[in-house]
């Protein structure tokens, strides 16, 4: 008997992991997750939710050996339907909270634990409680090695201190999973100051000073993409699961770390020259710039770039400069507006410099998509003494919506890729209120509950069409990949999921909090796209 080829079955809320052999054929299969969940073989149908394995129902005289494994992403992905003809006992008896240790105490608790406030850590603590709601990256920071120190670096004192960072927050992590009680993050405070200095400043009587929350979430980010590679990259994407369900070298998309694959977007900048708006001004530059005997005009052509970011920036003054005077009251306004803007640049073509118009849309999507309130800006006082300036903050209320669509700030080659599952949805949502309207609706949830049983009807019946589409589905109609961990069938939307907010009018004091949204209240559909 050869050896079988690992593959996950899943029926309702279970989820069933068996090695397939092929050779033993269907009868075989469907004998052993009858002996698993006690679902008889006349009452099971079976769906592929793994491209490439059969179309439709599985029916008894496939030829399970026709499976190449070789040629499949691994492990294979079923679907079971069916009820149980007999009750299950359970498998754990009733254990009463009381009962519990702490630390499953804490995993049962309604509200995470807290951090303590060591004196102007705000910043940090709200940081920390938001990211610390992220999977992926919890699964990556278990995956995290240090590297060795050589005996040198430690006689020199050159360690580096991001490992040091790094094992502290993931250690912090854990203590908040095994408590209810508020938790004191000293050594991350420590191996913070040490990593960045600028963290350590002091007030006049030594009391540590307020500093800015988006500027640590930044550098820790840094620390992050320079260390957490190879096998954190994996292991986050993956959830510590098998390597064989890692992205693709396409889907990473040049990520070479788990911060960008996870925070980091690729922005394509496209640059145009303004002054080449009209054919009669081309012309005009063309004719100066060199002599041409008809008339041709010279454009100068658009100048396009890629890079990474981290963040989008919601522009809350009103424009991408000094002089611009718009009113700003939606999330998405103020980041339409930093994603454009005018600068100056030479021309070729002129032969001097020129006004450009700056364009940016995201060429790369991320599982999870921070955006920074640009509340916080340098005010200069050319007429004060000093002449330094002051830090100010922007008071202004801009408004945001539980779901942030992200469809008008991508390019087209995205673009297209979300418009193919958003009409797919639509299609879908069209079907099922014309099959409501004609009374079919009911059949089909009746249908449904004799399949997977009456709570789960919805869910079940949405599995079974996804699985049942997929498997029909052929290479020309699979949507490319927008972006790592992201689901095939995306759309672009991304769920709210933690906010950090500065209370107070001075961008030098005031009081950080992180809200974090409860995990109950997360659909798990939605849990891989998050802002």
């Amino acid at each position: 008997m050869s050896e079988g080829i690992p593959t996950i079955v899943k029926w309702g809320k279970e989820t069933i992991e068996l090695k397939l052999v092929p050779a033993n054929g269907v009868k075989a299969l469907k004998v052993e997750l009858e002996e698993r969940t006690g679902v008889p073989v006349e009452r099971m149908k079976l769906m592929s939710k793994s491209k490439g394995l059969w179309k439709g129902v599985l029916k008894d005289d496939f030829d399970m050996t026709s499976i190449d494994a070789s040629k499949l992403k691994l492990p294979l992905q079923m679907l079971l339907m069916g009820s149980a003809t007999k009750l299950v006992a359970p498998k754990t008896k009733t254990v009463f909270i009381e009962d519990l240790p702490p630390e499953e105490v804490a995993k049962h608790a309604p509200e995470p634990a807290g951090l303590v406030n060591l004196g102007n850590t705000c910043y940090l603590n709200s940081v920390v409680q938001c990211m610390r709601s992220i999977p992926q990256l919890r699964s990556g920071l278990r995956a995290y090695v240090p590297p060795p120190r050589s005996a040198n670096s430690l006689a020199a004192g050159t360690a580096s201190s991001s490992p040091l960072l790094l094992s502290s927050l993931r250690d912090l992590f854990e203590s908040l999973d095994r408590t209810t009680n508020a938790v004191p993050p000293s050594n991350f405070v420590m191996a913070t100051k040490i990593a960045f200095p600028q963290f350590a400043q002091t007030g006049p009587r030594g009391q540590p000073m307020q500093q800015d929350a988006e500027e640590f979430y930044s550098n820790l980010l840094t620390v992050a993409g320079g260390e957490m590679r190879g096998n954190c990259l994996t292991a986050g994407l993956t959830g510590g699961q098998s390597a064989a369900s890692a992205p693709t070298p396409e889907e990473l998309d040049g990520a070479e770390n788990l911060a960008d694959a996870l925070f980091g977007m690729k922005m394509e900048e496209t640059l145009t020259c303004d002054e080449f708006s009209s054919a009669e001004t081309a012309a005009a530059a063309s004719s100066d710039a060199m002599d041409i005997d008809n008339n041709t005009a010279l454009v100068e052509p658009p100048v396009t770039s890629y890079d990474l970011h981290r963040k989008l920036v919601c522009n809350i003054q009103g424009g991408s400069d000094a002089s611009a005077q718009v009113n700003v009251n939606h999330l998405s306004e103020g980041i339409a507006l930093s994603l454009s803007g005018k600068i100056t640049k030479h021309s070729e073509i002129l032969n001097r410099d020129a006004v450009w118009t700056r364009t940016q849309r995201i060429a790369r999507l991320p599982p999870v998509i921070v955006v920074q309130f640009g509340r916080f800006y340098w005010k200069a006082t050319p007429d004060s003494q000093d002449h330094a300036g002051v830090k100010c903050k922007v008071m202004k209320p801009v408004a945001f919506n539980g779901t942030f669509d992200v469809y008008e700030f991508c390019n087209e080659k995205i673009q297209k890729v979300l418009k193919k599952s958003r009409d797919a949805a639509a299609q879908e949502e069209e079907d099922r209120i014309a099959r409501k309207l004609k009374g079919e609706d009911e059949d089909e949830k009746m249908d449904t509950s004799e399949a997977a049983g009456e709570e789960e009807d919805d869910e079940e019946a949405a599995e079974m069409k996804a699985a049942l589409a997929m498997s029909l589905q052929t290479e020309e109609e699979t949507n490319e990949a927008v972006g790592p961990g992201l689901p095939a069938n995306f759309q672009g939307q991304y769920e709210l999921f933690a906010v950090v907010t500065h209370k107070g009018r001075d961008a030098d004091g005031g009081h950080y909090m992180g809200w974090v949204k409860a995990e109950k209240q997360n659909d798990d559909a939605q849990k891989n796209c998050r802002h």
